[in-house]
């Protein structure tokens, strides 16, 4: 499968556990989806962490999509601890939700149409409403929640289109939310589409975000699963990252 994507030889990139991670500060991926914005092509914005690169793993399709992504972002404590260990530091955290508050901003001041797919009934248009208050002029076309069947994505993907937007942001969590992408890109149609986790929680307000000091010390993964315990499965996957990776350089 061939997603118009950048040349990967292009770029400067490392690997973790044999998934490329794009090695971009924050500045510098809000310049290249500039880049993106300004073109006609489809362009796949993969955000990188420790739960997503082990699931990978194992989900062959879901890995392929890292080689035909246009960027990739360092997303977690994880990523940049595996990069230093690897003797290849990364510059800085590249997350989700703070790609989505830059997008919005990045609207107001351009124009580009963005639209919110995911999250619980409600909470997409509430994350709409209040970052389109944070930035006047912001143009969120459209919201929908993420509560359908993978035999609907066609059916949605239509309904998004008719909006044409130039940004699509998909909050349905890792894998299924890059693999909608992917399904439904010549349908939708977007010049970037980037799947965020639980962005649209947290923008919404119905999850609060951790205090300063707990994402300085990196530790803002505990600090969201202490909100919702439902999010253990996903930490579950943090201390195999944490070995495979060990395993890894103890190879080289």
């Amino acid at each position: 499968m061939i997603i118009s994507g950048q040349n990967l030889t292009t770029r400067d990139q490392i690997k973790i556990l044999g998934i490329p991670v794009d090695r971009v500060s924050m500045s510098e991926a809000l310049a290249q989806i500039k880049e993106f914005l300004n073109g006609s092509k489809f362009n796949l914005v993969i955000t990188a962490d420790a739960s997503g690169i082990v699931q990978a793993q194992d989900d062959p399709e879901y890995k392929q999509l890292f080689f035909e992504a246009s960027l990739i972002t360092p997303d977690g404590a994880g990523i940049l601890w595996a990069a230093k260990l690897a003797g290849t530091p990364l510059k800085e955290r590249v997350s989700g939700v703070d790609l989505v508050s830059k997008l919005c901003e990045l609207s107001a001041q351009t124009g580009a149409s963005i639209y919110f797919l995911g999250a619980a009934p409600g909470v997409a248009k509430l994350a709409a409403d209040r970052l389109t208050e944070r930035f006047p002029g912001c143009k969120i076309v459209g919201t929908r929640d993420g509560y359908f069947r993978p035999d609907q994505d066609i059916e949605v993907a239509n309904e998004i289109s008719k909006l044409g937007p130039d940004i699509l942001l998909v909050a349905m969590g890792i894998p299924r939310q890059e693999k909608f992408i992917f399904k439904t890109r010549e349908i939708v149609k977007p010049k970037v589409a980037m799947g965020i986790g639980g962005s649209f929680d947290v923008h919404s307000g119905t999850v609060t975000r951790a205090p300063i000091l707990i994402q300085k010390a990196k530790l803002e993964w505990l600090w969201r699963l202490l909100l919702n315990p439902k999010k253990i499965s996903k930490v579950r996957l943090l201390p195999v990252f944490v070995r495979r990776v060990i395993a890894e350089q103890r190879k080289n």
